[in-house]
C-alpha cells in the first residue's frame, strides 16, 4: 500500500481549503488555489475551481473554458466539471459546444443524469425552444434523487411552464 507523500497532503490541503472557501471568500480561495496549483499544474478538481470562479465570479467565459478543457485533458472521468463546465458554455452563448458536451456527459459513468437533464433543458430555455425545455426538466427531475435537487427542477418547470403560457397568449 501507497502512503501519500508530504506534497499530496499539502496539496490536498489546499485544494480542499479553497473547495471550502469557494464562494464565500474569494480571497482565500484563490490564494489556496494557487498553492495548489502550484503542487500539481494538472489536477482536474484544482483547475476546475480556478475555471468556475472565471466564469461565476469573473464572467471571464473564454478563460473559464479554457481551465474547463485543460482540466477534462488531465482527467475526463472527474464528473464533477461537466455541469459546470456546460454553465459557462451556455452563458457564452456556445450552443453547439454545449449540447456536443452534455451529450458526451450523459454517456460519462457516474454523472448526474438528472442534472445534465436539466442542462438540457437551460440549452433548450436558452434557444426558446420550451416544449422541448419542459420535456427535458420533467426528465431530469425522474432521474433526480435528492429533495433539493428536485425542489430546483420543480422551480425551473414552473418558469418554463410560465413562459409557454406567456407565449400562448
Amino acid at each position: 500500500m501507497k502512503i501519500m507523500g508530504a506534497n499530496t497532503n499539502t496539496y490536498s490541503k489546499f485544494l480542499f481549503q479553497a473547495m471550502d472557501a469557494y464562494p464565500y471568500n474569494l480571497e482565500e480561495t484563490i490564494e489556496s488555489l494557487n498553492y495548489a496549483i502550484s503542487y500539481d499544474e494538472n489536477n482536474a478538481l484544482a483547475l476546475g475551481l480556478l475555471a468556475r470562479v472565471y466564469a461565476e465570479q469573473l464572467h471571464q467565459y473564454k478563460r473559464a473554458i479554457q481551465l474547463y478543457n485543460r482540466a477534462l485533458k488531465v482527467n475526463l472521468h472527474e464528473v464533477s466539471l461537466y455541469p459546470h463546465f456546460v454553465n459557462a458554455l451556455l452563458w457564452n452563448e456556445d450552443w453547439e459546444q454545449a449540447q456536443k458536451l452534455i451529450n458526451f456527459a450523459l454517456k460519462i459513468k457516474g454523472v448526474d443524469k438528472g442534472l445534465m437533464h436539466l442542462k438540457q433543458a437551460l440549452l433548450f430555455e436558452y434557444k426558446q425552444q420550451y416544449k422541448k425545455a419542459l420535456r427535458w426538466a420533467e426528465k431530469a427531475r425522474e432521474l433526480s434523487f435528492n429533495d433539493s435537487q428536485i425542489n430546483h427542477i420543480d422551480s425551473e418547470i414552473k418558469r418554463i411552464k410560465r413562459k409557454i403560457n406567456k407565449f400562448k397568449k
